[in-house]
């Protein structure tokens, strides 16, 4: 996002109070709109499987991409098949249920639906409609669904809620949209099964502690793009490196990388953004390091010296396990677990 943005949002500037009144404005909306669904005015509609919204309040990253893959593998672990629905975000816009082949171009179905059919090897439909992705996600025999983001798509039912935090940034200001970065106001976290902190050294103000755990971001060895040979993390140590990342939060990534001893060169750009050869092209021979979604963008391209780097969610083992509990039995699956399925 513009620094200016950044600023407004996540520091001290005063610009936020002349923008206050819109914030009301939204909130009011935000409200209203929860309070008909709950009413009935309107309709939340009927799906055949339980489902886990992995969502946020914020506006950008927060880490809900790589919570995703870890519940996928985690269920998978205790016998329990998953898939995942998305919007497909960076892709086009797809009006009825598409399955994501891995062979599929992010510009068609998104970068971070791609990412996860690769990767996990699990089921994952695409649509503007959630509720009719689940449905179309029911024909490929998986017994619960996974909504990459959708806490604030309400037409669609869920079992579970699990809000993304950022542990650095926090809610930034506190303030909804313009003023501030949030979807929904702060206490909406206190209605939501569980809380994951993604990184930072302290837990931000404000979270329902009780239900909140904490994941960290584990890099793995540098790919390179177009394949080939992997590169170890500890050859980073005092090389310059240029940092490419379109994605929600590029600073965090850019702090990875220098926290692994490179001289970083950071070139952000606007999240899902296409990228451009130029983008990845510079006039020294630094070697090129973007993220794992940015790298799904560069289908087909080949060259040396660009690499990208993968990263997987970590929990500690006991809030792992209450996750997981808490999960399973939120959507009626624990009983498969213990007989056996």
């Amino acid at each position: 996002m513009p620094g200016w943005v950044e600023r407004l949002w996540y520091g001290a500037s005063r610009w936020r109070w002349l923008l206050w009144p819109l914030s009301l404005v939204f909130l009011a909306g935000v409200v209203s709109r929860r309070a008909a669904y709950r009413l009935g005015l309107f309709r939340v509609q009927r799906v055949p499987l339980p489902v886990v919204v992995v969502g946020n309040l914020t506006v950008g990253g927060s880490g809900k991409t790589p919570l995703v893959l870890w519940l996928l593998a985690a269920l998978a672990a205790r016998g329990i098949r998953a898939g995942v629905v998305s919007r497909g975000y960076g892709g086009r816009p797809q009006l009825q249920p598409r399955l994501v082949d891995p062979a599929d171009r992010a510009a068609d179905v998104g970068d971070e639906p791609l990412l996860i059919a690769r990767r996990s090897g699990a089921p994952v439909v695409v649509c503007r409609a959630r509720a009719a992705a689940v449905r179309r996600l029911a024909e490929e025999g998986v017994v619960l669904a996974i909504s990459d983001d959708g806490l604030q798509h309400y037409a669609m039912p869920r079992a579970v809620e699990l809000a993304v935090v950022d542990g650095e940034r926090g809610l930034g200001n506190g303030l909804c949209l313009p003023a501030g970065p949030l979807r929904e106001p702060p206490p909406r976290l206190g209605e939501v099964d569980a809380v994951v902190v993604n990184g930072g050294r302290t837990l931000p103000p404000g979270l329902p502690l009780a239900r909140t755990l904490r994941m960290r971001l584990v890099p793995g060895a540098l790919q390179p793009l177009g394949g080939g040979t992997p590169r170890a993390l500890d050859t980073l140590e005092g090389v310059t490196v240029h940092a490419v990342a379109g994605i929600g939060h590029p600073q965090r990534f850019f702090r990875l990388l220098a926290d692994l001893g490179a001289r970083v060169i950071a070139h952000p750009l606007p999240d899902h953004a296409p990228l451009r050869r130029e983008d990845v092209e510079f006039p020294d021979a630094h070697p090129v390091i973007m993220t794992e979604k940015d790298a799904v963008r560069c289908e087909g391209w080949t060259g040396s010296g660009v690499w990208w780097l993968p990263v997987e969610a970590d929990i500690a083992e006991m809030q792992a396990d209450a996750l997981l509990e808490r999960l399973l039995l939120g959507t009626g699956l624990a009983r498969e677990v213990n007989s056996g399925r």
